[in-house]
């Protein structure tokens, strides 16, 4: 038996605020399983099956909202995206850590789950630019998109970051490597949590 149940680490944030570069980093260091989604969309060059995402059809996909095996889906331009309760649920109960990169909409259908186990790991964190000036400059500054589209861009990330208030913790955007001292330590600090352990003997 592990010493003590995994975290589901949920990581929310706008366009431009390095939430991906967190989680990737995370799990590269093999700090946490990095939670695969399912779609029904086609996979791009250079994607594999079980690697990127679990590729469904949208029978398969349909089958398996109506089975109640998605911890959250969403529809996104015509094609279905969701995550697996059994892609987390296993893993927590090892004593591993699942860190999920997700959206508000997202993030407010995991915290609305009736499972104990997923309730019991679960933390959430918002990541953002300390300011709207520091935000508009990250999503500008990548020189790959027109003008209508950063406008775009901005205005939804500003309804995004809203919803801050609805999670657990904030990351105010600095550096890179800063950010992920923070958010390293939130892992780390989560994991000394006592509800967490398998046993609460003291040691002799």
């Amino acid at each position: 038996m592990p010493s003590r149940t995994g975290i589901l680490l949920l990581v929310s944030g706008p366009s431009g605020s390095g939430k991906t570069t967190l989680c990737r980093r995370l799990a590269d260091e093999q700090e946490a399983h990095y939670s695969i989604s399912c779609t029904t969309r086609a996979p791009r060059p250079g994607e594999m099956d079980g690697r990127d995402y679990f590729f469904l059809s949208h029978e398969e996909f349909a089958a398996k909202v109506e089975r109640g095996e998605f911890l959250e889906h969403a529809t996104v331009h015509q094609n279905f995206y969701g995550t697996l309760v059994s892609e987390v649920l296993h893993r927590i109960e090892q004593g591993i850590d699942v860190v999920m990169d997700i959206d508000v909409q997202g993030a407010a259908q995991v915290r609305h789950c009736a499972h104990p186990q997923i309730r019991a790991a679960l933390v959430d964190l918002f990541v953002m630019p300390a300011t709207d000036r520091e935000l508009e400059a990250r999503l500008t500054g990548r020189n790959t998109d027109s003008a209508e589209v950063i406008a775009l861009r901005l205005k939804n990330a500003m309804e995004e970051m809203s919803h801050w208030p609805e999670y657990q913790y904030r990351l105010l955007s600095t550096t890179r490597e800063h950010d992920y001292l923070q958010f390293k330590a939130l892992l780390l600090a989560e994991r000394l949590r006592v509800r967490r352990l398998n046993s609460l003997a003291t040691p002799s």
